[in-house]
């Protein structure tokens, strides 16, 4: 199955996809409006997640790499629903970003240029909210104290998990 270039630059992003002969490929499993859905095997277990990235990006900055938001299913790590943001800058140390969907806000903390739940709980709260939401603003704060405000349509969002859940043979 040839890969779009949409899932196969996550891919890359997520180191799943390497040069080398054997290395992890990995499968997507649909597009679901604005979310992908990916399958891929790391040390021989199944690994499924999600994607999307913002349909708008805010901020006073000169250059930024790759912006994307995952959830991520490593059944049999027992982890579910990892909500991830990849903000394409590193952020200020010891900072915070929030996540608002419609009337609801979360914080996450960071680390480089990644922002996460600060516990299980939490993530699936946020997944929730992401099911039943439209809209998901995420805003954050560089190592240069540049301020950012990323727009995410959650469109597809529920049937991408849903496609994620069956293949990692998960219950929502």
């Amino acid at each position: 199955m040839k890969l779009s270039p949409l899932i196969l630059s996550f891919a890359l992003c997520l180191g799943v996809v390497g040069p080398a002969f054997g290395a992890p490929q990995p499968k997507s499993i649909g597009q679901f409006d604005d979310w992908a859905a990916v399958t891929f095997e790391e040390e021989g277990n199944l690994v499924c997640y999600i994607t999307s990235e913002p349909l708008d990006m805010k901020g006073d900055y000169t250059q930024r790499g790759r912006v994307y938001a995952l959830v991520t299913h490593r059944p049999a790590n027992q982890s579910l629903n990892v909500v991830t943001f990849i903000a394409g800058y590193t952020y200020d140390d010891g900072s915070e970003v929030t996540a608002e969907i419609d009337d609801q806000e979360f914080t996450l903390f960071t680390q480089d240029d990644g922002a996460w739940a600060v516990d299980g709980d939490t993530d699936k709260k946020l997944v929730d909210a992401m099911r039943k939401g439209r809209e998901m603003v995420v805003q954050g704060v560089s190592s240069r104290g540049t301020e950012t405000t990323d727009t995410y349509s959650l469109m597809g969002f529920s049937k991408a998990y849903g496609a994620i859940n069956e293949a990692c043979d998960v219950a929502s």
